[in-house]
């Protein structure tokens, strides 16, 4: 069957940091023709557009403009980047729990306009916001995906091909599970140039305790975000482009493995929980859950990652 055609047109909910920075990056690539804005602060949003437009000589065609919640309806791809951060003395439960209401509205007017977009979102923490976005659309579960651990597998990349000094183009690897503290590194499918990690070492000559590295590179990984919250106060830039990526693969059809945050319906025996894992992403969102075989110790992770996004949702369905 042939794919049913779609304008290339996408609405940003949210024009802070995260939003802004997707936006320009977008823009760059010429991957959009059409490019909404929208932000509960009509300011912002406008004068992130206007700074955007001027730019318009130097990108490949597209039109950048304030969006409406009528933009929804022929929307391509929705990215939602709006969140509350934490006020003093606030908790983190009490943090989700206003995250998840703006999520909540937002899906409502999205619904409402009958659009038949895939939902991507980056709001924090995604793998529950996602969960919650998609159980209120009533949609199928590979429209409402989240950014799940796209940037962490970028920086995963990133680090191994520093490591061990080749391009990263040439290096495959994935970081799975939660958005945060719990997520882990599948060593098992990682290699460069083709050869797994393991084989490729011997090869490598690039370090002298490749077990001391493994742990060392892991911990980076998860640690990333924090460093650059201590050095500049926010995160941006790699999750704007990383949001390009899964933007485009959707917009282009390409079928591309991303590790976004997907319901699992008891793939790796995990049920009713968002998370990062392999995903086939095209037009229609997700398409398919690559199921890999993965090592005992990183099933376990994998599970226990599940674990932890639950009791999350479990405490908030208690202090609903």
């Amino acid at each position: 069957m042939e794919p049913i055609w779609k304008s290339r047109k996408v609405v940003i909910v949210g024009a802070g940091a995260v939003g802004s920075s997707f936006a320009y990056a977008l823009a760059q690539k010429g991957l959009a023709e059409e490019i909404c804005i929208m932000d509960m602060n009509a300011d912002l949003a406008e004068g992130q557009v206007l700074d955007l437009a001027h730019g318009l000589p130097f990108y490949p065609s597209v039109q950048i403009h304030v969006g409406t919640k009528q933009d929804y309806k022929d929307a391509s791809v929705i990215v939602i980047t709006a969140g509350a951060k934490q006020a003093p003395g606030e908790t983190r439960l009490d943090l989700l729990q206003k995250n998840v209401s703006i999520i909540n509205a937002i899906v409502d007017d999205i619904v409402g306009a009958e659009s038949q977009a895939v939902i991507v979102i980056a709001s924090n923490p995604v793998d529950v916001l996602t969960y919650a976005a998609l159980k209120r659309s009533g949609w199928p579960k590979g429209r409402v995906i989240g950014s799940g651990t796209v940037l962490d597998s970028a920086r995963f990349r990133y680090l191994i091909s520093q490591h061990c000094n080749v391009d990263v183009t040439n290096v495959h690897a994935y970081i799975l599970g939660e958005h945060g503290d719990s997520e882990f590194a599948a060593w098992s499918m990682t290699h460069v140039a083709g050869i797994a990690i393991d084989d490729y070492c011997p090869v490598c000559n690039e370090c002298e305790d490749w077990d001391y590295e493994r742990e060392r590179i892991a911990r980076e990984v998860k640690e990333s975000a924090y460093h650059i919250i201590n050095y500049k106060g926010a995160t941006y830039y790699a999750i704007g482009m990383a949001l390009v990526r899964i933007v485009g693969t959707i917009l282009q059809d390409q079928r591309s493995v991303l590790t976004v945050s997907a319901l699992l319906d008891g793939e790796y025996g995990i049920r009713d929980v968002c998370l990062g894992i392999p995903c086939v992403v095209g037009q229609q969102g997700v398409e398919k859950i690559v199921e890999a075989p993965l090592s005992a110790d990183e099933q376990a992770a994998l599970e226990n990652s599940a674990r932890a996004l639950q009791n999350a949702l479990q405490d908030l369905k208690a202090k609903s």
